[in-house]
């Protein structure tokens, strides 16, 4: 996806050749994942002759948002705070990322709880654990 998003309209050949260079990747696997990828509807493909055009029907951002959605909702609540922590720690910011992270923090404080209430059905966390 991230091949599209860079390059808007691409070919299949383009593809091809930046993800074989970059990923070590088969021509037969690169065109099963954008196969996948029309499928799911998040690419879609026109023919120009002899050409396979790859257009994104989704943004980058809108995915990005969409993949940490899941992500997080995949996790007990009470962990987000731990895993977003863990995540700035481990990768480079610029001075502004943490300008934008510190005024998001100071505006989340006027609706901070004392505690996160776990949202896991019983027996999928140990949150449970700790109240019988």
């Amino acid at each position: 996806m991230r091949v599209v998003w860079a390059n808007d309209r691409v070919t299949s050949k383009k593809v091809i050749s930046i993800l074989q260079e970059k990923m070590d990747w088969t021509q037969s696997t690169i065109k099963t994942i954008l196969g996948r990828l029309v499928g799911k509807g998040v690419l879609k493909t026109e023919q120009e002759g002899r050409k396979f055009i790859y257009t994104a029907n989704i943004e980058e951002k809108e995915a990005v948002r969409d993949y940490a959605e899941d992500i997080f909702n995949r996790i007990c609540r009470k962990k987000v705070g731990n895993v977003i922590g863990r995540i700035i720690e481990d990768h480079v910011l610029s001075f502004d990322d943490i300008d934008r992270l510190e005024k998001i923090l100071e505006m989340k404080k006027s609706f901070a709880v004392e505690e996160v209430a776990c949202n896991c059905p019983e027996g999928q966390c140990e949150c449970h654990l700790h109240h019988h």
